[in-house]
């Protein structure tokens, strides 16, 4: 079971990835009154010898956390900037079949970084090798944090309670 965590101002403290808690993470933020329930997992109930409670399906922060708008490196944030499309066939790839290519080989010094990885299909990647005159069709860049907001709002979100939903837009 996972518990939305919402910033003060009823949106996810974080998109990039999306802000959930584990239930016991979320009874934490309970007990320690950080947070304040919106909905309940009705069909679940934790105890101990002397308390007993529902599991927070939806928390709101009763402070206001400031969010990071600073984008760093990573495979998700590389394969959401690219919107999980091969930069080489354009075919759409899965977070299962998504790889990332380096433009310039590690092997010839390419470092992982934004400007120099793309989202690629295993074909293409292979294909490519550690050949560095095949490029992409689109120039690696380092993402804005708003844009890669944008592009992740655009997927699927794992919804484990349908009550999230409305928090997602």
């Amino acid at each position: 079971m996972h518990c939305l965590l919402l910033n003060a101002d009823a949106s996810p403290v974080t998109i990039l990835p999306l802000s959930t808690l584990t239930w016991q993470e979320s009874i934490r933020y309970l007990v320690n009154e950080k947070a304040t329930v919106l909905e309940w997992h009705d069909d679940w109930i934790v105890q101990s010898s002397n308390w007993e409670t529902k599991v927070p399906a939806v928390l709101i922060l009763k402070e206001y956390h400031k969010k990071r708008v600073s984008v760093r490196y990573s495979k998700m944030n590389v394969f959401i900037r690219d919107r999980f499309r091969c930069t080489y066939c354009n075919e759409e790839v899965t977070h299962k079949t998504a790889t990332i290519d380096h433009v310039l080989p590690t092997s010839l010094g390419g470092k992982s970084t934004f400007e120099n990885t793309v989202c690629a299909c295993s074909t293409c990647n292979g294909k490519k090798g550690n050949d560095k005159r095949i490029k992409p069709k689109l120039i690696p860049y380092k993402p804005s944090y708003w844009e890669l907001v944008n592009n992740r709002k655009k997927m699927a979100f794992d919804i484990r309670h349908p009550s999230w939903i409305q928090y997602l837009g």
